[in-house]
C-alpha cells in the first residue's frame, strides 16, 4: 500500500509542472503574437497617426491605408475657437510650502458656442477655483497628476457649459509660488 501511495504522489507533481510549462509557453506565444500584430499595424487603431495625414494645404487627406476619417478625427483646425479664461490665483493655506497657485487656461469650443461659453465664464471660473482650492498641495506638486487634474477640471466645465460646447481644456500656466 505504501508503494501505491508513493506512486500517486510522484505523478501529481509532474502533471502540475507540465500544466505550468504549457501555460507559460502559451502566454509567451500569445504575447509575442500580440506584439507582432501591434508593431506591424495589421489592425490599425482608430486614433493611429498613419491613417489620416494632413496635406500641405492643411486639408485632411486619406493615408496610405485608405482609411476614411470619422467625425472627431476629421475635424479641421478652423472648426475650433479658443476662449481665454481669466487667470486665477488660489491661496493654498498657511501650512502649505507654496503659498499660491497661479492658473490660466483656454477652452477649446466650437465657433457657434464661443459666445455662450464667454457669457458663462464667471461660473466656469467659480467651478475651477472651488475645485483647485480643494485639491491637496501634494497633488498639485506631482507632475504625474496633471492629466488627471485636467480631466477633472474639463468634466466640471462641461457640466456647467454642456458637453457639446467644450471640447478641451488647455492649461497655459500652472505655477506654484
Amino acid at each position: 500500500m505504501t508503494d501505491l501511495a508513493m506512486s500517486q504522489n510522484e505523478e501529481t507533481p509532474k502533471k502540475g509542472k507540465k500544466g505550468l510549462v504549457y501555460g507559460v509557453l502559451g502566454a509567451a506565444i500569445l504575447g509575442g503574437l500580440a506584439f507582432f500584430v501591434t508593431y506591424t499595424g495589421i489592425f490599425p487603431s482608430a486614433g493611429s497617426d498613419s491613417e489620416i495625414v494632413a496635406g500641405s494645404s492643411g486639408a485632411i487627406a486619406e493615408g496610405e491605408k485608405g482609411a476614411t476619417s470619422d467625425a472627431k478625427g476629421g475635424e479641421m483646425a478652423s472648426d475650433v475657437t479658443f476662449v481665454a479664461l481669466d487667470p486665477l490665483i488660489i491661496s493654498l493655506g498657511k501650512f502649505a510650502s507654496s503659498r499660491h497657485l497661479r492658473f490660466q487656461s483656454y477652452l477649446e469650443v466650437p465657433p457657434a458656442a464661443a459666445k455662450e461659453v464667454e457669457n458663462l465664464s464667471p461660473r466656469i471660473l467659480d467651478v475651477l477655483n472651488t475645485f483647485l482650492r480643494a485639491v491637496s498641495e501634494s497633488e498639485l506638486e506631482d507632475p504625474a497628476s496633471m492629466n488627471r487634474l485636467r480631466a477633472q477640471m474639463l468634466r466640471r466645465v462641461q457640466i456647467v457649459v454642456g458637453e457639446e460646447n467644450v471640447r478641451d481644456l488647455l492649461i497655459t500656466e500652472f505655477v506654484l509660488n
